[in-house]
């Protein structure tokens, strides 16, 4: 697109934003044709995100059409063999973008394209961003099918719309989705969090677990605890549709103190770009060791989330001697069902046990500043602002492994691991790949840069390194076909792959020496290729499939078929 053809775009996208309400109602027509029933919500807390759609079921099922849901042009088209799978970008000229992942395949015309663009560059994990006008949809066109592509653990749309300008998410079912919701949200467990020096709850300086009991109105009232100093209050908990069990996110959250408001925050809207600060929003540590994300009321000084309404103290609570304090949290759906969770404190000076003291073998590690460790055998660099918080880091040295701190710290941006293999065999080093260690000590591939005497990794985990030794090539097997076979009614074409350890780096096959696509599905292990892609015109067919590892080791498969 040229500079002043975008420039135009972007000024007719603008234009129809400051014209527009903020979240038009009766524009947008469904994306499907069943009743939107969510498996996930907007803002939803996952691992390392908040969720920027719904996810919507899809009765179990792959291959229901999916609708555009106004007028627009495809803007953008992925083919990922993670994160949203097959995704579809459709830009509206209200100033909207529609967003539709985890998709089996595209409409005609779009599958056309993008198969064009597959084909070219000879891959299958493709991004294209087609021109603006190329390939226009109108309202109710079939634009796609419902899949399970990508990070995805079961048959379900992912739907987002964004905003085209900002491409900040926001909520879809502001602009009028009809979903089905009388239930209202469940507390699961509440916190008190001391969080000044001379704090306490319950004579205990660290997080405490609260009691509480649910009334015969449905609202929860907690066990009264004493406290003094500057605290805050956690909860965990969900929401639920109606005609669904998924435990789905909480949409608002507010917090009173004696009648006054001290916290709210809602998912209406939030960035792509402070996503990742989800980590400070909740109990982090708790999370890596228990999964169960307890979200704070209150905001770390750390914490640079825009969802906040309203904070007074930053949502903390300042509890006196001798004073009664009486907490009302109100967790709200989308659809205003609420559930209220009454929490009584009163203020008492107690001896208290004091918090854990930090290792003193640890360093102390200043968030704010570049940091780097030599490790003897390697070597860890931490850039500015890799960590919220300054810390004690524990590290450990080893000939074979080393240890970087723990999983309960959450790093915010990659750091750098580099490892000295220059006392290694050269053809050894061939096979070697860094990897981190999980809780049972099993080894898992860690993208490895080889530049000489160094291995070098980037990545955001914390825990245990080591370079493993991977000599086992992949294996390929056919799953649909049989050596020699007749396959003249088969529409596919399909073998499974698999790799032992450092996992499959590529994969490329051909048909009577010509390269084809072959749709790659690593849940399932397996590569398939359309007949409808080419016309076979040879009666014998003879398939070549080569597939690598992440170290290079290398299994080639070939065999006849035959086919009219």
């Amino acid at each position: 697109m040229t500079g002043t053809r975008f420039a135009c775009v972007v000024y007719f996208i603008v234009f129809c934003l400051n014209a527009q309400e903020k979240y038009p109602k009766d524009v947008f027509r469904s994306p499907l044709d069943i009743p939107l029933i969510l498996s996930g919500t907007f803002g939803e807390l996952r691992s390392n995100h908040f969720h920027s759609g719904i996810d919507i079921k899809t009765q179990q099922r792959q291959g229901l059409p999916v609708y555009a849901i106004a007028d627009g042009t495809v803007t953008r088209i992925k083919v990922s063999l993670y994160g949203y799978g097959k995704a579809l970008y459709v830009a509206h000229p209200n100033g909207f973008t529609s967003v539709y992942a985890h998709l089996q395949k595209f409409g005609p015309t779009i599958e056309d394209h993008i198969k064009e663009v597959q084909y070219g560059k000879r891959k299958y994990e493709v991004e294209t961003f087609p021109e603006y006008g190329q390939l226009e949809v109108k309202k109710g066109d079939i634009i796609a099918y419902t899949g399970n592509t990508g990070g995805s653990f079961g048959p379900h749309l992912h739907f987002e719309i964004r905003n085209s300008v900002t491409e900040k998410p926001t909520n879809p079912l502001l602009y009028g989705f009809e979903v089905r919701d009388a239930t209202n949200p469940e507390l699961i467990g509440l916190f008190g969090y001391p969080l000044s020096k001379d704090s306490h709850i319950n004579q205990s300086a660290d997080r405490v677990q609260l009691n509480f009991t649910r009334q015969s109105d449905g609202s929860f009232l907690a066990d009264e605890f004493t406290a003094i100093g500057t605290i805050g209050i956690g909860f965990n908990g969900f929401d639920r549709q109606d005609m669904a069990a998924n435990k789905n996110g909480i949409y608002s959250v507010r917090q009173s103190v004696n009648g006054k408001v001290h916290t709210e925050y809602d998912f209406e809207t939030f960035s792509f770009g402070e996503t990742r600060y989800i980590n400070t929003l909740i109990d982090f540590c708790h999370y890596s060791k228990y999964q169960q994300r307890i979200q704070k009321v209150f905001k770390e000084p750390y914490n640079k989330l825009n969802i906040y309404n309203h904070l007074h103290l930053n949502g903390k609570l300042v509890i006196q001697e001798g004073m009664n304090y009486n907490v009302e949290l109100l967790l709200s759906d989308f659809e205003g069902n609420q559930t209220k969770v009454m929490i009584p404190i009163l203020g008492k000076k107690g001896s208290f046990k004091p918090s854990k003291t930090v290792d003193s073998t640890a360093s102390l590690l200043i968030a704010n500043k570049p940091n780097s460790y030599d490790l003897e055998s390697a070597k860890v660099y931490f850039p500015e602002s890799t960590f919220y918080r300054d810390f004690h880091i524990n590290l450990k040295k080893g000939r074979d492994t080393i240890a970087i701190h723990d999983k309960t710290v959450p790093a915010h941006r990659n750091f750098t691991l580099t490892f000295d293999v220059s006392k290694i065999d050269p053809e050894e080093k061939k096979q070697l790949f860094i990897a981190h260690l999980n809780d049972d000590l099993k080894p898992r591939y860690s993208k490895t840069y080889k530049r000489g005497n160094t291995f070098t990794t980037r990545t955001r985990s914390l825990g245990k390194y080591t370079l493993a030794k991977d000599t086992v090539p992949p294996k390929v097997n056919p799953r649909n076909f049989k050596p020699n076979q007749w396959l003249n009614n088969y529409r596919y074409l399909s073998l499974t792959i698999s790799d032992d350890l450092s996992g499959i780096r590529s994969y490329d096959a051909y048909l009577n020496g010509e390269w084809i696509l072959m749709e790659y599905e690593p849940k399932r292990k397996t590569i398939t290729y359309n007949f409808d892609d080419k016309t076979v015109e040879q009666t014998q067919c003879d398939l070549k499939v080569v597939v690598t590892d992440n170290v290079g080791n290398t299994t080639t498969f070939e065999e006849t078929f035959f086919r009219k």
